[in-house]
């Protein structure tokens, strides 16, 4: 693995595509364009070591079966496939803590839908680790850590970008895996348009009595929702999304002053509960770039489009730009094309754009309706359950969505 120590090196280099960005996204375009037998240099600002470690990220993500599909194709499933819980059954209620759940729900189950599990539950970092050493064993990628982006320049027949180092790296395409306040984007000219929530969500692990049989749990309350998932053994990520306010008081608790906060909300079902690790927070939003594509850069992930957590889709959808992207390259180059050009990223976009945009609305919409206590919002939104529980057509159509089987599914998601 390349280091900073020794970018000088890095002056004459070209690859075809530039990721700036190491996070998740970032990886796994490297691993799928380098599979296709593209050169990739991708850049983080972190150093590996950093993103390797337990308490780097907290977060667990429900990896739908066509995101599974990918991991797969481009050889990081093996390593994580023993971390990796099956998601069978989905229960959303509406509810208050301290009350329990609402007498009506939806409940999504896989064998309705005869294609497996409808995803798997990871944690960040075993994810994180299999794309790492992935990365590693390629000798297609290279990567720059602990290097920070000052400086892109577009050019006829390709970009160059400038470390803070002052090394210069150049290639055909530039991508911006760079989060919600990409750089990239800024340095392309691409706005965004997004708000905020006054959300924040609280996520940790915990360990608890009772087997939870591979069921994800929404419980949707006042101030946001409470996803309860489950992960390998006898526990369960929570994500707590409330007021920001109210979730910078719970991260100040002390472990046993947080569980009891924690209690009337998660309930009694699995028994009793305690920590596995440490506590995160993450602020809660919207953020879309105007554009995906710029001269010669495309955008992925949260770079192009971050959205709220109460579909669990964030982390799909960034995988689903991955799988469109390697796939439209690919054909590029079978059809002489340059992969950098205009025609190739144009069609990026028109693949990716509109379903994006689509889950953003949905889950803000979804969010504001959902995170009140209004008594005609909530009758309607019960009575709304109710109804597509009771409707088999609508009810597998929630799944086969949640299984990430619906739209033009990439080759790699096939």
């Amino acid at each position: 693995m390349d280091n900073p120590a020794s970018l000088p090196i890095l002056q004459g280099m070209k690859s075809d595509l530039i990721i700036v960005g190491g996070g998740l996204n970032g990886p796994a375009l490297a691993l799928a364009a380098a599979s296709a037998g593209f050169s990739v240099t991708i850049i983080d600002a972190l150093p590996a070591a950093v993103r390797s470690l337990r308490e780097f990220d907290g977060r667990s993500y429900a990896l739908a079966l066509t995101s599974k599909r990918l991991l797969q194709g481009i050889g990081v499933w093996g390593a994580v496939a023993d971390h990796a819980q099956p998601m069978l059954e989905i229960k959303v209620t509406d509810g208050r803590a301290g009350e329990g759940a609402a007498p009506w729900m939806m409940h999504f189950d896989h064998a309705e839908i005869e294609e497996g599990p409808m995803g798997f539950l990871v944690e960040d970092r075993h994810l994180r680790a299999a794309f790492l050493a992935a990365m590693d064993g390629s000798d297609l990628i290279t990567q720059i850590d602990g290097a920070r982006v000052v400086a892109q320049e577009i050019m006829p027949d390709g970009v160059t970008v400038t470390l803070d180092s002052g090394d210069i790296v150049s290639g055909r395409l530039l991508i911006g895996s760079d989060g919600r306040g990409s750089g990239t984007a800024k340095r392309a000219g691409i706005k965004r348009i997004g708000w905020g929530y006054d959300q924040t969500a609280v996520v940790c692990a915990v360990a608890h009595d009772k087997p939870h049989g591979g069921i994800a749990h929404q419980f949707f309350m006042p101030n946001g929702p409470l996803a309860i998932l489950p992960l390998t053994g006898n526990r369960s990520s929570i994500v707590w999304s409330e007021t920001t306010d109210r979730a910078a008081q719970l991260m100040t608790l002390d472990d046993d002053q947080f569980l009891d906060a924690l209690r009337p909300a998660f309930g009694s079902f699995l028994g009793q509960i305690s920590l596995e690790g440490a506590r995160f927070s993450y602020p809660l939003g919207l953020t879309l770039a105007q554009s995906f594509i710029a001269d010669r850069v495309a955008l992925i992930g949260d770079a192009a489009h971050g959205v709220h957590p109460i579909a669990g889709q964030g982390l799909n959808a960034g995988l689903r730009d991955v799988a469109a992207l390697a796939q439209v390259l690919s054909e590029a180059r079978a059809r002489g094309e340059d992969i950098g050009g205009a025609q190739p990223l144009a069609r990026y976009q028109t693949w990716r754009r509109f379903d994006t945009t689509t889950l953003a609305l949905a889950t803000d919409t979804f969010n504001r309706l959902f995170s009140n206590d209004n008594p005609l919002l909530r009758a309607a939104r019960d009575i709304g359950m109710a109804a597509i529980n009771a409707t088999p057509t609508l009810r597998r159509g929630f799944i086969r969505e949640a299984a990430g089987l619906t739209g033009d599914l990439p080759k790699l998601m096939q």
